[in-house]
């Protein structure tokens, strides 16, 4: 009997052979540097001239590997792939399908340490966000096989006399999905898991800054002996081959998580009619946020500078769900702001392939330029007590950075940063920090630090985010437990890693037969 679904538990770095053996790893890992992968097609690898080559955020003059790029006639054909694999994959039961995503969950168990390995390596994740990483892509594989098993089932449905009814979930057909750089390893198995256990074959653009460990998932999917065709790997640049793949009328669906401005070029191009299409496309996007942590008078200050910091500053703020407004009551804000300064001034920050640091590099010099544009932005718009530059050295390093006396109107208080830099804002009282944190395009994830009952209760009713935390951090999500997707420009809600999810990738059809 299969056993009910539990997360996967995370590695204690603090355990020496834990140490020794991610030190193994990325030795392993380092003697890989230069190597070539092929793109993916129909179970062929294809290497067809130009490549991407993955540089080490840490110290980009490493070249972490050089993968092949597809172009638009390689997409295409990736898609063609995609639907001749549909014709044999569609009819494979739920529960056989399901098997493909245990052995798949099983080897990346096996190989958890390399892969966050490549992690540290190719987006500059600490040690434990790089595991955390790996962990989640294992839960996604084990919670959405047990989804699709159930949702292979017989649906319940209001039984009359006279007649044989039955509701079956059958997939959509080829798709496209295009993960982000900041998750590379658990979004994409998610993202990509999820559609081909609903039973849809994939056509699969990773993220051009973090395509190698979209490569080594491709071996695990081999491995596990996923039929050639299911899914495809076609890396390339987003305005070629990304918008190429949203348009085509042969794709069924889009499944996409990324950036506000991409997100809303996809659902744009996706809506389009092309001739000889013959549905309406299925979107599914999550795209970033302004996240807040409102503060109460009376909340466990310490908890909830714990919570502001480890939001702000883990993964180099480079989270959808990184707290980058701190709404905190007069009462109780100048402590706050003291301490949560102190606390990110002390964050070690260096090469993630020392355990020590706690902070690594932005993923590349763009991200650099733009989070060093936002300093200066924050330099004219609030009080500078933290951080405030870049930190020298071969890598794409910058100090994590904290702004108070914020406007809740100011650009640092709306736009998106992505990255190490917060914006701490007074509140006048509890409801005042409700409505700052509301005042924002995003709704994805908030978080309450609070001991009046009443205000918690008042943050679950008007707190208009799709996934609210009361006295905890808001990063941080598990599948199973915090089904992940957010309001407004924050993207579809699909709800990630919940029991909704893989009808995303699914269309109801009912069969009645007469008595």
């Amino acid at each position: 009997m299969l056993p009910e679904f539990a997360n996967e538990a995370f590695t204690d770095f603090s355990v020496e052979a834990n140490r020794r053996a991610m030190m193994r790893a990325l030795e392993g890992v380092a003697s890989e540097a230069g190597r070539e992968y092929p793109l993916v097609i129909g179970g062929e690898e294809l290497r067809p001239g130009p490549t991407i080559r993955s540089l080490n955020p840490s110290d980009p003059e490493e070249v972490v590997g050089v993968v092949a790029r597809a172009d638009q006639a390689l997409a295409g054909r990736a898609l063609e792939a995609a639907w001749v694999a549909f014709d044999g994959w569609r009819d494979v039961s739920p529960e056989a399908r399901a098997r493909y995503g245990f052995k798949a969950a099983a080897l990346l168990r096996r190989r958890r340490m390399e892969l966050a390995a490549v992690l540290v390596l190719e987006v500059g994740k600490s040690w434990p966000e790089a595991d955390a990483d790996v962990a989640e892509a294992i839960d996604f594989l084990e919670f959405y096989a047990r989804e699709a098993i159930r949702l292979g089932m017989e649906q319940p449905l209001t039984r009359v006399p006279t007649e044989d009814n039955e509701l079956r979930y059958l997939p959509l057909g080829a798709g496209v999905v295009i993960p982000p750089w900041n998750f590379p390893l658990a979004i994409l198995a998610g993202m990509t898991s999820a559609a081909f256990l609903a039973g849809n074959t994939v056509v699969l653009k990773p993220a051009s800054a973090a395509p190698v460990i979209a490569c080594k998932f491709l071996e695990v999917l081999r491995d596990a002996g996923l039929p050639a065709g299911v899914v495809n790997l076609c890396p390339g640049p987003g305005e070629a081959v990304g918008d190429y793949l949203v348009q085509h009328p042969r794709t069924r669906f889009v499944s996409f998580t990324g950036s506000r401005d991409v997100g809303l070029g996809i659902h744009e191009l996706a809506a389009r009619h092309a001739p000889g299409q013959v549905w309406l496309k299925r979107v599914v996007a999550e795209m970033g946020g302004k996240d807040a942590i409102v503060v109460d008078q009376g909340a466990d200050l310490d908890a909830a500078v714990d919570g502001i910091v480890a939001s702000a500053f883990g993964y180099q703020g480079q989270k959808c769900s990184a707290c980058s407004r701190a709404i905190v009551h007069q009462a109780v804000h100048d402590r706050v702001v003291e301490a949560v300064a102190d606390r990110a001034r002390r964050i070690p920050v260096g090469d993630v392939r020392d355990p020590r640091s706690a902070m690594g590099p932005l993923i590349d010099e763009a991200a650099l330029e733009k989070v060093l544009s936002y300093i200066e932005v924050g330099r004219r718009e609030g009080r500078l007590v933290a951080g405030g530059g870049r930190i020298p050295g071969k890598g794409w390093f910058v100090q994590p950075t904290v702004f108070a006396d914020v406007a809740p109107r100011a650009r640092l208080a709306q736009e998106e940063v992505f990255g190490p830099v917060l914006a701490m804002v007074r509140a006048s009282d509890f409801e005042e920090a409700l409505a700052m944190a509301n005042d924002s395009d995003y709704g994805l994830t908030g978080s309450v630090y609070s001991s009046d009952r009443a205000h918690l209760e008042l943050a679950r009713r008007r707190f208009h985010v799709g996934n609210l935390y009361l006295n905890r951090k808001c990063t941080g999500a598990l599948v199973g437990v915090h089904p992940f997707g957010g309001f407004q420009m924050s993207g579809t809600d699909s709800k990630a890693g919940g029991r909704d999810y893989l009808l995303l990738y699914s269309q109801a059809k009912v069969t009645s037969e007469r008595l």
